[in-house]
């Protein structure tokens, strides 16, 4: 994986396109048929002054096509051109007001109204009944409500209910300068805290007209990859627990916590807060590179020794296979992203077009053997990208990483970045005032654009399993809060 050292990799760039109402469904039809990939949309004002921005990833690059919305005009639906916008349309109509024309039904999705029956799907027929999980948990998590509609065992409709906290974090941000929305995006995910962060800060960097030089694209790389080996460490573990197998709950948990540490050592906090900064990089030593590169390959090892043992436990590997199946038609429509659409077979990991990173040109997203879509291959995925993440840190850790900054380039009040996070593809859109202050911040985390993903993938499994898929998808309840 040789990083590429063209300057002209530096930054992601983002195309404003204004469209007129008449037009939208056709402009939106024109970006995929030109390959593009929806990867979000987001409100902005409220009243007569509101306006409706949809983003379509194209490479490297990020069109965004914009309406104003005037008093009363109801924006024309695209979920039936594109399922994957279902959460954006529905948030957009709870927070903004926002009226999408076409649509059978806008559910409520931020909005918690008392009514089950106006935030779930209507499910009848003989022997139907609901299961109610949440919020409150046995374990320590965020809130979550799941509404299971199932006969007997079988589940037939999964509606997930999330946006618990209300914490405002975006709203909160607005009127803060650049640096100080930095600890509203880095707080909205722990788990994903560094992918948070350095998205905000591309996003940032692109709308005041800057450009991480070398070193902090290489020092934001190699955070973002000690996060993802953390996390797949976790989350191999948690689907350890969902099958019951101890033994590989024990050591995978005991591999991440072992992460956290060098974590801790490496920057001073195990989850990695306060490591990002707009126009600046992490310095690391030739000292403490040399050290973490040691630890990082005796943790390798025993990680890799861990998976043998894991692929070998014959009851473990056939209780994966088949269950929780998202096929890759249905991840393509709903617009899935990260290992949940590896799994299925959708070659898609944004690390390939990262240019405000250190990733090199010939860097492929990992694939498993068989991208079968159910629990047994997302277990795979997260654990052939252990190895190459391992790898990636060696190499970027081979030298020391200087305290990065920043060149001067062109500047855009709109600025749109995508960083992999350990659950797929971050959008972070900010929007700048003339003062240079926050306007707008918008984040759409991977579990976001894979909770619906989640949902279909439950349907048609027994009730006993959810926690199995649910764990195999592990998701944040966080990052979903408004």
């Amino acid at each position: 994986m040789s990083p590429s050292h063209t300057a002209g990799f530096a930054r992601q760039a983002t195309e404003t396109v204004a469209v007129a109402p008449v037009g939208w469904r056709d402009a939106c039809l024109g970006e995929l048929d030109r390959g593009g990939r929806f990867c979000g949309a987001y409100a902005v004002g409220a009243g007569a002054g509101r306006r409706w921005n949809a983003l379509f990833a194209d490479g490297e690059a990020t069109r965004m096509l914009s309406l104003e919305v005037g008093e009363g005009e109801a924006v024309p639906t695209i979920v039936d051109l594109l399922p994957g916008a279902d959460w954006d349309e529905r948030e957009a109509h709870d927070l903004h007001g926002l009226d999408f024309a076409g649509r059978e039904s806008l559910r409520p999705l931020v909005a918690h109204t008392a009514a089950t029956g106006s935030w779930t799907v209507p499910v009848s027929g003989e022997g139907t009944y609901q299961v109610a999980v949440g919020p409150i948990h046995a374990g320590v998590i965020e809130s979550g409500h799941f509404r299971f509609h199932v006969v007997g065992e079988r589940i037939l409709h999964l509606d997930p209910r999330l946006f618990y906290k209300h914490r405002g974090l975006q709203r909160a941000a607005e009127g803060a300068s650049p640096e100080r929305g930095l600890a509203f995006a880095q707080r909205a995910c722990g788990a994903c805290a560094v992918a948070n962060s350095v998205a905000y800060a591309l996003a940032c960097e692109a709308a005041l007209g800057l450009v991480a030089d070398r070193e902090a694209r290489r020092g934001r790389t190699l955070l973002l990859e000690l996060e993802r080996l953390y996390n797949h460490l976790n989350d191999i573990a948690q689907i350890c627990a969902g099958v019951g197998f101890a033994p590989g709950n024990m050591a995978f948990a005991a591999l991440k916590e072992r992460a956290l540490r060098l974590n801790a050592e490496l920057v001073g906090h195990r989850f990695l807060f306060g490591t990002v900064a707009i126009g600046a990089g992490p310095e690391v030593s030739a000292a403490r590179a040399d050290a973490l590169r040691g630890a990082l390959r005796e943790l390798g090892e025993d990680a890799a020794s861990a998976w043998r043992e894991l692929s070998f436990a014959a009851s473990v590997q056939a209780r994966l296979g088949g269950v929780g199946v998202l096929s890759a038609e249905d991840a393509a429509a709903l617009g899935a992203v990260g290992p949940a659409a590896r799994a299925a077979g959708i070659a898609l990991d944004c690390r390939s077009t990262s240019p405000g990173l250190w990733y090199g040109s010939s860097f492929a997203p990992a694939a498993p053997a068989r991208p079968s879509g159910d629990v047994g291959a997302r277990l795979e995925v997260r654990g052939v990208e252990l190895p190459a993440t391992l790898e990636l840190l060696q190499e970027l850790l081979a030298e020391p990483i200087g305290a990065g900054g920043s060149d001067p380039g062109p500047a855009d009040p709109r600025g749109v970045a995508r960083v992999e996070s350990p659950r797929g593809e971050t959008v972070c859109a900010v929007e700048l005032t003339v003062a240079r202050r926050l306007g707008r911040v918008h984040l759409r985390t991977g579990s976001y654009a894979n909770w619906p993903a989640l949902a279909h993938a439950t349907a048609d499994n027994l009730l006993p399993d959810f926690p199995l898929i649910n764990k195999s998808f592990e998701l944040c309840y966080a990052c979903a809060d408004r």
